[in-house]
């Protein structure tokens, strides 16, 4: 009798290595390049959520006649202050509006060195401390 020769349909060894080579190659390229976009992004929000607190801050003046005090949560923002009670047209933002994207509260002076004649709003970047260089650098209110 004969022997049908039956033809089996897998990959070998060595296709599967070739494959793996090559999106492990593809890998080291693209992943870099696309976490130097996530920080970017992340500098992006935090500048697009400075000026939303800026607003908001501008709204409380305009209603109140005065800045926020100078605090490091910006709770005015959120509870009326007791000598405002009844200027105060809050809440001006919600509280998670408050933190930047590395999930830390923006840095609130009052009388501001950048913005002289204003206030500064001041995010520590990635490092979250002051200071630092690409994702690290700080940023401010311009």
């Amino acid at each position: 009798m004969k022997r049908l020769k039956r033809k089996e349909k897998a990959f070998t060894i060595v296709e599967l290595l070739v494959v793996i080579l090559i999106i492990s190659m593809l890998a080291t390229f693209v992943a870099p390049r696309m976490f130097r976009g996530l920080g970017k992004a992340k500098r992006d929000i935090a500048k697009a959520k400075m000026a939303i607190i800026e607003n908001a801050i501008g709204r409380f003046y305009l209603d109140c006649g005065r800045y926020p005090y100078e605090s490091e949560t910006l709770e005015e923002l959120l509870v009326p202050p007791s000598d405002l009670e009844e200027k105060w047209n809050g809440p001006y933002l919600k509280a998670s509006e408050l933190l930047d994207p590395w999930d830390e509260p923006y840095v609130y002076i009052e009388e501001g060195e950048i913005n002289p004649g204003s206030f500064d709003l001041i995010s520590f970047g990635a490092d979250r401390m002051e200071g630092g260089e690409g994702d690290d650098e700080d940023i401010y209110n311009d």
